[in-house]
């Protein structure tokens, strides 16, 4: 998948697995962005698989603090 597609995929799976709202968990992919987070993703298109996804969906759940 595309570095945006991939970006997406984790935002939903967010959305899906932990009942966040579209913007909060737009949020959450956006900060990690900022943070760097994403910039191997965009390099090496074998990260971005849907199994990484859930993956890092988990992890930034995690480290965001949102419940």
């Amino acid at each position: 998948m595309t570095y945006e597609e991939y970006l997406d995929e984790v935002t939903t799976l967010i959305v899906e697995k932990y009942n966040l709202s579209d913007e909060a968990a737009i949020k959450i992919v956006v900060d990690a962005q900022d943070k760097g987070y994403f910039i191997a993703h965009d390099d090496k298109k074998a990260m971005r698989t849907l199994d990484r996804a859930h993956d890092d969906a988990r992890a930034l759940f995690k480290a965001s603090g949102a419940k």
